[in-house]
């Protein structure tokens, strides 16, 4: 689910906010048993409990802001930067459990079609907890999103 709100408008580009709440679902398991170095406390138990598979919930509020250009009266490309709070259920070896922030860029394309808009988006995220907590290596990831528009 995601809310825009206009702007600013032009014949050029408009601008507008981004507002999107998301509950994720991943799966993860550390490959590397190297990223746990033997220098760590109790390093051997650290490496058996991140090495079995988990299940992980991200509840995220996203907020953002969007540039678009309009291509035609049915399509257009945009750029997205969007920030915020996250809360995640699952410690990894990557990241505690608790508070992070997720960050995402992206750039997208829509296509109207009577009333429903299709919008294709390849983006990057990063999630981290800004140094709030232990640990913090945090994660990237390539993403497509595919979604359908209505508008309210």
């Amino acid at each position: 689910m995601q809310f825009y709100f206009g702007v600013k408008e032009s014949k050029k580009v408009s601008y507008q906010i981004l507002v999107q709440p998301e509950l994720n679902f991943a799966t993860h398991q550390l490959l590397n048993l190297f990223f746990i170095e033997p220098d760590e406390p109790d390093y051997i138990e650290k490496r058996e409990r991140y090495t079995k598979l988990k299940d992980i919930k991200e509840y995220v509020l996203n907020l953002g802001f969007l540039v678009r250009k309009p291509l035609s009266n049915q399509a257009s490309l945009y750029a997205l930067g969007s920030v915020g709070p996250m809360i995640t259920d699952t410690e990894t070896e990557r990241l505690s459990k608790g508070f992070a922030f997720a960050d995402v860029i992206a750039l997208g394309v829509t296509f109207k079609m009577n009333r429903i808009t299709i919008d294709f988006r390849p983006s990057i995220r990063h999630v981290s907890n800004a140094g709030l907590q232990n640990k913090n290596s945090g994660y990237t990831t390539k993403n497509i999103d595919f979604g359908l528009l209505f508008a309210l």
